[in-house]
């Protein structure tokens, strides 16, 4: 059976029990030497304490798996007559070292003679480390997310001329507000700003952090500027979810400037942020992303996570057809998948760009599904777009909520029928509340049609009724129904203006509390009836025709017109004049040809 030296036994143990062995009946060096081994330990035990300190100091070092037989053995280290000490300039040896496969090699010829500069230029051989990676397990949109300013997409804010943007170099960035939909890059934004600044960056959430946890992070902003004169920027994502009383809390600090606030909302912060914090902030608006917008980081995010899908030029016919016959199998298989993304001048990217409506992280979510489903056998560009799910862009509480109605208000104003149904579809199908809609119609049939077509109020309000008695799906047929009938009804906002018109009068000084004329006052009682009140009344019922003279304004609004004499007004749209000369001259060149009814003969 081999055995291994004293000494020996640590290096041994780093090798995996494969060197430093001692072949069988050869005396070990204490067999031969006991004395001299005795006297080395004996002499380790007094060894000044500066020259134990050499190897107790590569020992800290080593790995936990040999740092206990390192620090055992490395003293015992037995010492021949011959062997000098290490000068001032020579390397510390180094025992109870974990090294690797390489380096045991290097041990073997340092047994057998070595050089000691091989030893010094060993762990120059050492494999360089691996490049960190992001996790591969977070999802693409984070993956992707913009490492400067520059590769931020559809932004003119954080441009090269951007206002934001010479804030952030000038290094005068101030608290603000973001205000922008999902997936406009506000959080990124957020990050790039204290990235460039190089300022302390702290993130916190509104539905996971409170007012404790908010001063103390002033608490430490405001050490930290006083110690480093660093400043501290606290990201607040969703600072719209905070109730007024937690918003108040940023005030202070903000306005002593002990930290700079950077909220991200998708709400109007008009409504969301109170007003003595969104004084102390600047707004910018972040603009919703274009389809090309969208389409570039889609493409740039397809190059990083699959570049073979990419088609490359070549150099010339011969060399494509070299790569074509190269590919083999391998090549043809891989390309019946993600081929399909680039296929047609990428036409599924550009169509998971436009499906994504503006929002770059549903689009890059999209796309990884799209990349996972390329990868079944038999898929085409249909079976992909219909294993995608459309996302609505609807919030019944917020803006989204407000404008879908006042854009569908406005067209059935218009006359537009079209994007009247489309609207109606839109909220219908984002869950919007049926009667909600039916109730904007009642209205629109006063305010719009008015006194042109009065049924129209009849059929609005049947409408709601049907609404209210049936509810979704079925109703939403009554609703096209009374869409369209207002519509094509003609237009009458006649008691509409006069009623603003009168509204308008009641804000001048004094008109709102004019006396009433004393002959149209009531006399429910004796004294009011001998005070004149109703007196020289005339009922019309009771005069032909209904016509009396009498006066029915205050004394100082006679003759005051409210309610005027056309439908609609005056204005005339310059585009309207344009359009009817260009229909005029096309009827002019091109006349509609009348059916011409031909004879037996043909003629």
């Amino acid at each position: 059976m081999d055995s291994v030296k004293e000494a020996d036994i640590n290096r041994h143990l780093d090798s995996g029990c494969l060197s430093f062995l001692d072949q069988p009946g050869a005396p070990s060096s204490t067999q031969i030497n006991g004395t001299q081994a005795k006297t080395s330990k004996a002499a380790s035990f007094f060894t000044p304490a500066t020259k134990r300190n050499v190897s107790f100091k590569d020992d800290d070092s080593s790995s936990p798996a040999s740092g206990s037989f390192g620090r055992a053995f490395a003293s015992t280290q037995p010492q021949t007559p011959s062997a000098k000490p290490p000068s001032s300039t020579a390397p510390a040896p180094v025992f109870g070292v974990k090294r690797s496969a390489p380096e045991d090699v290097q041990d073997e010829q340092e047994a057998s003679g070595g050089d000691i500069k091989q030893e010094q230029e060993q762990p120059k051989q050492a494999p360089p480390s691996k490049k960190h990676k992001p996790n591969a397990h977070a999802p693409l949109a984070e993956r992707m997310r913009p490492k400067t300013l520059d590769e931020v997409a559809g932004q003119e804010l954080v441009g090269p001329n951007g206002v934001l943007r010479n804030l952030i170099t000038t290094d005068r960035v101030p608290s603000m507000i973001l205000w922008g939909g999902p997936g406009t890059g506000k959080t990124t934004i957020a990050r790039l700003i204290a990235q460039t600044a190089g300022t302390r960056f702290v993130e916190i959430n509104s539905t996971s952090s409170g007012v404790a946890e908010c001063k103390k992070l002033f608490t430490e902003a405001k050490n930290e500027l006083g110690l480093t004169g660093r400043k501290t920027i606290i990201f607040c994502d969703e600072i719209h979810r905070f109730s007024k009383s937690q918003q108040d809390v940023f005030l202070g600090p903000v306005e002593a400037g002990q930290v700079t606030l950077i909220g991200a909302t998708t709400e109007n912060p008009s409504f969301k942020v109170v007003n003595a914090l969104l004084s102390r902030c600047r707004t910018f608006t972040l603009s919703k992303l274009g389809d090309e917008d969208v389409f570039g980081i889609l493409k740039r995010a397809l190059a990083r996570e699959v570049p073979d899908a990419l088609p490359t030029p070549s150099a010339s016919p011969a060399s494509e057809e070299k790569e074509t016959t190269d590919a083999g199998e391998e090549g043809a298989e891989q390309q019946s998948g993600h081929h399909l993304l680039t296929t047609d001048d990428y036409a599924l990217l550009r169509y998971l760009s436009s499906f994504a409506d503006g929002d770059a992280r549903t689009a890059l979510n999209l796309l990884e599904l799209a990349l996972d489903l390329c990868q079944r056998p038999g898929s085409t560009s249909e079976d992909i777009k219909q294993s995608l799910t459309q996302t609505l862009v609807y919030d019944r509480a917020g803006d989204q909520h407000y404008d879908t109605i006042s854009a569908f208000h406005k067209s059935v104003r218009g006359s537009n029928a079209d994007a009247a149904l489309y609207y109606l579809a839109r909220m219908l199908q984002s869950g919007e509340d049926p009667l909600y809609v039916a109730r904007r119609m009642v209205v629109i049939a006063s305010e719009d049609v008015g006194l042109a077509d009065n049924s129209l109020l009849s059929l609005a309000t049947a409408t709601y009724t049907a609404a209210e008695k049936i509810g979704m799906p079925e109703c939403r047929i009554n609703l096209a129904h009374c869409t369209v009938a207002l519509c094509q009804a003609p237009k009458s906002t006649r008691s509409y203006r006069g009623l603003k018109a009168a509204y308008t009068a009641l804000s001048e000084p004094g008109v709102a509390g004019l006396p009433i004329p004393i002959h149209l006052r009531n006399a429910p009682t004796r004294l009011m009836k001998e005070m004149g009140y109703g007196k020289e009344y005339k009922y019309n019922p009771d005069f032909l025709d209904g016509r009396v003279v009498q006066e029915y304004l205050p004394e100082k609004l006679e003759g005051r017109v409210f309610l005027g004499s056309k439908d609609l007004g005056d204005n005339v749209d310059p585009e309207i004049v344009e359009l009817d000369e260009q229909i005029r001259v096309a009827e002019q060149y091109d006349p509609v040809k009348e059916d011409e009814l031909l004879g037996p003969d043909g003629d």
